[in-house]
């Protein structure tokens, strides 16, 4: 099946990129050709699933799970967040270049695989962590918010109803997931509610303000807008404005700080400034940006050129969701130097952290490489290449 998707790709090429300028025509190029990369090393043959690692391992452990049980178990298939960054990526190549082969391509592959992992057996419906057909698996909030993003965004780009109806359908499955402990704000994962977490409650803002943008129900607005307020009350960190990770039921805070949970933070605080006009929205996104490039770039020289700023080794899909709020504020400041700093980071990469394989490492200098290749860094990388398409048009 993988080489009809190269094949479908390359048409996209040549379709998508004709009205773009020479920086996203490359971008484009990138992106598209990551992409293939994915679905020839991670596709299982039969069928939309595709495996998580590089090359497979059977003894292969994921260290993001909740439940050291299901960790332990055999899993030939990727688990539900690295198989959802594709549904990302496409998405940002559908955004980047109009064309309809792109949804095709959601409607006959990705999206076929992702309802592989929805539960219904459980009330309300979500989706779970493994594929629906193994022994039940743990269900997380903030896994069911990426997906919802991207269904929402599918609306946007397409106007099909089929996409909201899905959005609609998770955001029912979050609100299960808020309560009044800790004055409210959604957990991490349905099985274990020990905690209420950045990476659940910032994108939760930014699904809830994309589903009022999307349906103008205002529900949606206040919900997205509570959200906003109880994570920055509950989470920020006042000296440098950005996000800790979580605060347990006991009040602990996780003080950890990751990109993706500031970077949503902010797509969050300007998405209520272009719905409220409030300037105050605007000023905390341009304070988080500021604090998020000190924080997530350093100074780097490298052994053929000047110096500049380089993203730090980090988990790059975290990177890339840190990307989407970036974009949103420059579409509101059109100031294009963080962007700038992206792209040098994006262009370094194509030629230090890439393999032969078309598969990328995580370290951006390019000085140390993995043994095994996650698809969640692929379908990253192949979306902040469209989004950087996309964004610079």
């Amino acid at each position: 099946m993988h080489k009809l998707i190269v094949a479908a790709s390359t048409v996209l090429l040549l379709t998508g990129c004709a009205t773009l300028n020479n920086r996203s025509k490359k971008n484009m190029e990138r992106g598209r050709e990551t992409l293939d990369s994915i679905y020839t090393h991670y596709s299982v043959e039969g069928t939309c699933l595709l495996r998580e690692i590089h090359p497979f391992a059977e003894e292969y452990k994921a260290t993001y799970l909740a439940s050291e049980e299901q960790a332990n178990r055999p899993n030939p298939y990727a688990y539900l967040w690295p198989f959802s960054g594709t549904f990302s990526a496409v998405n940002a190549l559908l955004e980047a270049t109009n064309d309809k082969n792109y949804q095709q391509l959601l409607d006959t592959k990705v999206l076929p695989g992702l309802e592989e992992y929805l539960d219904t057996k459980r009330t309300p419906s979500a989706y779970a962590s493994y594929i629906h057909t193994a022994p039940p698996s743990d269900r997380f909030y903030d896994d069911n918010i990426w997906l919802g993003i991207d269904f929402s965004d599918t609306y946007t780009m397409t106007g099909e109803q089929k996409y909201l109806d899905k959005a609609k359908l998770i955001w029912q499955f979050i609100e299960s997931g808020i309560d009044e402990q800790l004055g409210g704000g959604i957990y991490w994962c349905e099985q274990k509610k020990e905690s209420k977490n950045t990476c659940s409650n910032a994108p939760g803002s930014v699904l809830a303000l994309k589903l009022f943008e999307a349906t103008k129900d205002s529900n949606y607005f206040h919900q997205g807008k509570a959200l906003y307020h109880w994570t920055k009350t509950h989470l920020q960190d006042p000296s440098d404005n950005l996000y800790y990770d979580n605060v347990g039921l006991n009040g602990r805070i996780g003080k950890a700080k990751f990109a993706y949970n500031s970077g949503q933070m902010l797509q969050s605080a300007v998405l209520l400034y272009k719905l409220t006009k409030e300037k105050s929205y605007l000023t905390e996104a341009q304070n988080i940006a500021k604090s998020g490039y000190n924080q997530f770039f350093q100074e780097f020289t490298p052994a053929e050129g000047s110096s500049f700023m380089l993203l730090k080794r980090g988990n790059i899909w975290f990177t890339a969701v840190m990307l989407r709020g970036y974009i949103e504020l420059y579409k509101v400041d059109k100031n294009k130097s963080y962007l700038d700093s992206f792209q040098e980071s994006l262009d370094y990469a194509w030629t230090h952290m890439r393999e032969e394989t078309g598969l990328f490492n995580q370290d951006w200098s390019g000085e140390s490489k993995e043994s095994f290749k996650s698809v969640l860094t692929q379908a990253a990388m192949v979306e902040m290449y469209a989004r950087m398409a996309a964004a610079r048009k």
